[in-house]
């Protein structure tokens, strides 16, 4: 693909090699494609990991050298591939903050797949020896594991993935099977490094996989390799990326001189804590600023409930109170004052934080990140998938308070904001989305339900696929969730929040 290609619509060059001259010096790319051979697969193409992983991978072979060119494996969309496939694997990162805009092409992708169309080229680099690193990052969904349990929950195509010979579509099913094609070339240990939100996940990859290689009744040969072979350290992954949109693409072609149909933008922070265990060996990440660390635990624990958990308060409580935007939502009168007290008497005595942190400073970043205006992170985009991401970003808190006889007051806020935003509607009457993977049971618990706030917490506590029964069946938590949908269903979020609070 050359620089005489024409983003469509635009009028201007395609980005690619042959464009590479026409950028601006300080927005070229630190690594050429095509320069370095692979050495990691990437499950996961998605806005996050360009502007993530694949920018720490591409400063940690421009500092220290190495053969960790990425590969690119989107499970789902070939349209993303099409984009960079027709760039030469190049993409830009737009850094945005009140200031302005900062914009710079990245070339740490050694190729791309599309998984749907091909599987067994999956299948094949998962066991060439050449690669010896494999991130992910597919959401949450993607495990296919009880959020509150961790356990396999296997639906129809994940268990003909792991029970049948059929090409694998999944991600449980793909992995399963380059492992096993893996062990049969004897190719050499492998890290399954999850940078997903999932509490200690490293060991829920973990999971995922020695009860996927059960559920497929493997060979005990097999199973042992894998267990003997494949290290799964954990990480913490943090920076804000909200979904490229039109904007985003002017604003790179504004930047660069050149179309780039697979701009992504993101906020000016971003930290990544890995636990140092690759058997094969890996990136100097370090060299970009990464934590390498015998444990990630304390520092998921921090970003999950401080800002994960935050976030989701302010996108149910925006959305109900009909913001758009996280940054607007912060406007809400009180809604800050909320949060703050969420993390300072909920959060913070629910763990211990890093050493040298501390969890109320930190969730002062966290509020200011949030306020950027350049960001524009919808709240329905945060909102979506809550009963995959209410675990380990609040349920957790609530858990760890009661377990110490406390009354987690403000993080039971949150769960009534959740189970007033899956009713559908907002304060002012607008039709709010649930796009959730339990969407169907969720509807039929809140068409079963009794009337009234307490009828509906009843029936939505009885999910067991979100709630531990331990939460469900506790009375002071019940009482606490009632009494916050009872005025979010009377008064609406400003109300509610300010009744309490003014």
């Amino acid at each position: 693909m050359t620089f005489a290609q024409r983003g469509p619509g635009s009028g201007a060059a395609l980005l690619g090699l042959g464009a590479l001259r026409r950028l601006p010096p300080e927005a070229r790319p630190l690594v050429r494609p095509g320069t370095v051979p692979a050495g990691i697969m990437h499950l996961g193409l998605g806005a996050f990991h360009r502007a993530h992983q694949a920018v720490y991978t591409e400063a940690a072979i421009a500092g220290a050298g190495g053969d960790w060119g990425i590969i690119g494996v989107a499970p789902r969309s070939p349209d993303l591939v099409a984009k960079l496939a027709a760039q030469d694997g190049l993409f830009s990162v737009t850094t945005l903050s009140g200031a302005g805009a900062r914009t710079r092409v990245v070339g740490a992708l050694a190729g791309v797949r599309h998984a749907a169309a091909d599987p067994a080229a999956i299948v094949a680099l998962l066991a060439d020896p050449a690669i010896r690193v494999v991130t992910l990052t597919v959401t949450e969904k993607a495990y296919q594991l009880d959020p509150a349990s961790g356990r396999l929950r296997p639906d129809d195509a994940v268990a003909a993935d792991l029970t049948t010979d059929r090409p694998p579509l999944t991600v449980p099913g793909l992995l399963v099977r380059g492992l096993l094609a893996r062990a049969a070339a004897q190719a050499g240990p492998l890290a399954l490094v999850s940078c997903d939100n999932l509490p200690s996940n490293g060991k829920r990859l973990r999971g995922l996989v020695t009860q996927s290689l059960e559920y497929a009744g493997v060979p005990a040969g097999a199973a042992e390799w894998v267990h003997g072979n494949v290290t799964f350290p954990g990480t913490m992954v943090d920076r804000i990326v909200p979904a490229s949109t039109a904007d985003t693409l002017a604003t790179a072609e504004r930047a660069l001189g050149v179309a780039d149909l697979a701009a992504v933008a993101g906020e000016p922070y971003l930290q990544w804590v890995i636990e140092d265990d690759f058997p094969a060996g890996r990136p100097a990440w370090e060299r970009a600023g990464a934590v390498l660390t015998d444990d990630a635990g304390a520092w998921e624990r921090l970003k999950l409930r401080t800002l994960n958990g935050v976030h989701s308060a302010t996108a149910y409580l925006g959305a109900l109170a009909g913001r758009e935007t996280i940054a607007e939502a912060l406007e809400i009168p009180y809604l800050r004052e909320v949060l703050r007290r969420l993390i300072a008497e909920d959060v913070e005595p629910s763990f211990t934080p890093p050493d040298g942190v501390s969890t109320v400073e930190y969730g002062e970043s966290v509020l200011e990140r949030f306020a950027n205006p350049a960001i524009g992170h919808r709240t329905i985009q945060v909102a979506m998938d809550g009963s995959q991401k209410l675990p380990q970003r609040v349920l957790h808190t609530i858990l760890d308070r009661r377990a110490a006889g406390a009354q987690p007051r403000w993080a039971t806020l949150v769960v009534a904001a959740w189970i007033r935003f899956v009713q559908g509607r907002s304060d002012d009457g607008a039709e709010l989305p649930l796009n959730d993977p339990l969407a169907g049971q969720i509807r039929a618990a809140l068409t079963d339900a009794r009337p009234g706030p307490e009828g509906v917490v009843d029936a939505l506590l009885g999910l067991d696929a979100v709630f531990p029964a331990e939460l469900a069946d506790d009375d002071v938590v019940r009482a606490l969730v009632v009494e916050w949908l009872t005025g979010l269903d009377e008064h609406g979020v400003e109300a509610t929040i300010g009744g309490v609070l003014r």
